[in-house]
């Protein structure tokens, strides 16, 4: 969320700024709800001092000699008219002051000065290249069927069709063990840079995902639970571990806060139809290792470098060629104000895929959560800078392993780095 403040004294600054996001800030629609809110607040004021006033009037006429029941009785149709004028006036300020806060929660952030101008993905600007791009001397398959003809193992979407529908998997035999040891190197890699392991619950409430900039604007991307609690499942570990801090004041000697979290993520795909339906990118229920920062504002620039490159080493370690973009204005997401995108080399597609976004959100999810820092110098709490990113997408590591390590007997290269994850094995599938 934005700064109330600085939206009314700087709003054309803003209202350029955000039109980098392809976002039209209407400022006239926010000053009439400032506007309303303040006469509702000057009037209530007002109607406080009058009724101040009139009961002044009844010490009066008792000084006068008036008994005091007569005295009460002759202010009381004055007051009991104030009250209720001051009661509308009220109700009016609270639900001008829900409109407005409406309005603040449907304005995405600002975009650093560094994003560049742009409409799509398209427009995405690269940054770096790393690993060489794998040549082979066969027909090349896509990870669906490298999947499906693994002899101790197997990748199977018919089965998961049976249980839930489309885009969901079964794994079986190696491969399942390949998607663990997966999960265990990025954790065990991020571990030994600092981060503290953290285990969160899968369903939240409305506040968190609030909190993050899920809700109120992308509730038809979500998974929401039937009962009599408001519970919805994860779209992302950013979610519960960011809101661990949630109205919560920090010492400054503890910052950074550093987590890594593996945790399944559900999302509905709203919007998707007819991308991605084959195969595991894009899915209902896939798995992330995540990383979460909260630093000072102060060191929020360097944080993402940092956070951006330790999601960079596992893919090195993976030895997967990769590229990394900063993302233009139109594709960035709606809480961030400056992302980086990794992107890995799959050879089916003969292009790259994103598998990790690395994101700054500056103080704007710790405005929607009061997360604070009480700064030494001020004495007083002030907004810590959030930042996360996927280190790695699980999913989409596993298709990247499967199609740039396949062989031409249909088995696939364990990257080295996994092998004292799977027993030395070299190789799956392999007779």
């Amino acid at each position: 969320m934005l700064d109330l403040r600085d939206l009314r004294q700087n709003g054309e600054l803003y209202q350029q700024r955000l039109a980098k996001k392809g976002y039209s800030l209407d400022l006239a629609v926010f000053r009439a709800l400032d506007e309303e809110r303040k006469s509702a607040d000057v009037r209530s004021q007002e109607l406080q001092a009058e009724r101040k006033q009139a009961a002044k009037k009844v010490g009066e006429l008792i000084k006068t000699g008036m008994a005091v029941d007569e005295a009460k009785a002759q202010i009381a149709e004055t007051l009991s008219k104030l009250d209720q004028e001051l009661d509308q006036e009220v109700e009016r300020a609270q639900v001008v002051q829900q409109k407005i806060r409406d309005f603040m929660l449907d304005i995405p952030n600002i975009p650093d000065d560094e994003v560049p101008a742009g409409n799509s993905d398209e427009d995405n600007v690269e940054v770096s290249r790393w690993g060489d791009i794998p040549s082979f001397g066969f027909d090349v398959k896509d990870h669906v069927d490298l999947g499906a003809q693994l002899v101790d193992g197997e990748l199977n979407f018919d089965l998961a069709a049976k249980l839930s529908g489309a885009r969901f998997a079964v794994m079986t035999g190696s491969l399942a063990r390949l998607n663990r040891a997966l999960i265990s190197f990025m954790i065990d890699t991020h571990l030994a840079k600092g981060y503290t392991e953290t285990y969160v619950p899968y369903l939240v409430g409305p506040s968190a995902l609030e909190g993050t900039g899920q809700l109120p604007k992308f509730e038809e991307d979500l998974f929401k639970m039937q009962g009599e609690r408001e519970l919805y499942l994860i779209p992302t570990a950013e979610v519960p571990v960011t809101n661990l801090y949630r109205e919560e004041i920090i010492d400054a000697a503890n910052l950074p806060r550093k987590h890594v979290a593996h945790t399944p993520c559900f999302r509905s795909e709203a919007g998707s139809h007819g991308r991605d339906t084959r195969g595991m990118i894009r899915q209902h229920q896939f798995e992330k290792v995540e990383l979460v920062q909260l630093v000072k504002p102060e060191d929020s620039d360097t944080a993402l470098s940092a956070l951006t490159q330790d999601a960079e080493d596992i893919l090195k370690a993976l030895e997967l060629p990769y590229r990394k973009v900063i993302l233009c204005g139109g594709d960035l997401g709606f809480s961030a104000r400056k992302t980086y995108d990794l992107e890995v080399w799959l050879p089916s597609q003969n292009t790259y895929r994103e598998i990790s976004s690395c994101s700054n959100f500056g103080d704007f999810q710790a405005r929607r959560m009061q997360a604070r820092w009480r700064n030494p110098d001020t004495k007083r709490p002030e907004l810590v800078h959030t930042l996360n990113g996927s280190g790695l997408a699980v999913g989409r590591t596993l298709v990247a392993i499967l199609e740039n390590g396949q062989q031409a007997d249909g088995s696939i290269r364990v990257p080295k780095a996994l092998r004292p994850y799977l027993g030395g094995q070299e190789f799956l599938g392999k007779r």
